[in-house]
């Protein structure tokens, strides 16, 4: 018998799934601080080794998405998760740049693969934004605990101790998946099969993909900023514990406001919020501004990205607009370790500010755009009440 998005056997699943596909977002500062520490790489190698997993991961989920009907799901997740466990577990026993690449690439690749068809699952149930929601929270608890575990364990035990813990992560995903993918119909939602993506689609998934692009850009550099400002790997540890018991709040948060708040409003405060943000991580030279922000500069994103999925639900109900979520978020993520590194090496933190800001400004562009498009759909702006 077939699980579905809504019962709990389904919801559990989905919510590993995106947890483990979702990753980088909560391992984005120890991945890059890792291989710069344990590894001996500069920030522009150990920037381009993410960025291989994260493009993987784009690339497989622009092939998914508009495919997301006619794929095998339950098939795609279970593989794309276990081939990145094996991908893991080889980079593990290795240390050069020339092996950790192309390791990388193809763990990227099968998690972006097996995220596809887990958020189009999610964006073909009967609430998206709340279950969508529920993933995100899940993620939040994931990085509480990633937070406080692992940068120790990685201290102790040497950079192949992270690599070990994404294998059991996606080993653990890839379990799910066997005993039991969700299997969606078209009940409750409508079936759309080819009609082009609207507009208004476009400009909200390119707004998601600017700010997923501020968010990777400054997050990945969190850790070295602190280390070489001279604020101590621990107490910049300690940032990022905090870091993860905030973001337990926004998508939990973003789940109750979801009849209450317009979402294109939300992305419109949210867009400029997270580039001042950045402004105040890449340029502070005290602990605590440079703590604060750090510390919230990741829920912006997580709130704002619940409102924007159910949104992008509503515009197009298929599916295949939020099964290329992970390259929404993950263009963004995949360009902004290398490019962050870069920027920092050859002109400091303080063209990484300026990026930030062209960054933010393009964002809110986007959803200025979404905005006078909604306008003239009224109805799909508007909260959905069931």
């Amino acid at each position: 018998m077939h699980s579905t998005p809504e019962a709990g056997r389904g919801r559990a699943t989905l919510m590993l799934c995106h947890f483990a596909g979702m990753v980088d977002l909560v391992a984005l500062p120890v991945w890059v601080g890792t291989l710069a520490q344990q590894y001996g790489f500069d920030l522009e190698h150990a920037g381009m080794i993410v960025t291989a997993f994260l493009l993987g991961a784009v690339a497989a989920s622009l092939v998914a998405a508009p495919l997301y009907n006619r794929l095998p799901r339950a098939a795609c997740a279970f593989g794309g998760y276990g081939v990145a466990a094996l991908a893991f577990l080889a980079a593990a026993r290795v240390a050069d740049f020339g092996t950790l690449v192309p390791l990388h690439l193809v763990a990227g690749i099968a998690t972006g693969t097996a995220l596809s068809v887990t958020h189009g699952t999610i964006g073909r149930s009967l609430n998206p934004h709340r279950l969508f929601a529920m993933a995100g929270t899940a993620l939040g608890i994931g990085a509480v605990v990633f937070y406080g575990a692992v940068p120790p364990v990685v201290a102790a035990h040497g950079g192949a101790a992270l690599f070990l813990v994404f294998a059991g992560l996606m080993g653990a995903a890839a379990l799910a998946c066997a005993l039991g993918f969700p299997h969606v119909t078209a009940a409750g939602r409508i079936h759309v099969g080819t009609a082009p993506l609207p507009r208004a689609a476009w400009c909200a998934i390119l707004g998601v993909a600017c700010m997923a692009l501020n968010q990777a850009l400054t997050f990945s550099m969190l850790d070295r900023i602190g280390v070489l400002r001279g604020f101590g790997q621990d107490r910049v540890n300690g940032v990022l514990v905090v870091c993860g018991l905030v973001n337990l709040l926004p998508a939990a948060v973003a789940g109750l406001l979801q009849k209450r708040v317009n979402p294109v409003r939300v992305a419109l405060v949210a867009a400029p919020l997270q580039a001042a943000l950045a402004l105040v991580v890449t340029l502070s030279a005290g602990f605590l501004p440079y703590a604060i922000a750090g510390s919230v500069y990741p829920a912006v994103l997580i709130f704002t990205h619940t409102f924007l999925f159910g949104l992008i639900a509503r515009l197009d109900p298929s599916g295949r607009a939020l099964a290329s979520t992970p390259a929404m978020m993950m263009t963004g993520s995949a360009i902004g370790p290398a490019l962050a590194g870069s920027v920092a090496m050859r002109t400091g933190f303080g063209g990484q500010a300026l990026l930030a800001l062209i960054v933010g400004a393009a964002a809110t562009l986007c959803f200025a755009l979404v905005a006078r498009r909604a306008a003239a759909q009224a109805p799909v702006a508007a909260p959905t009440h069931h």
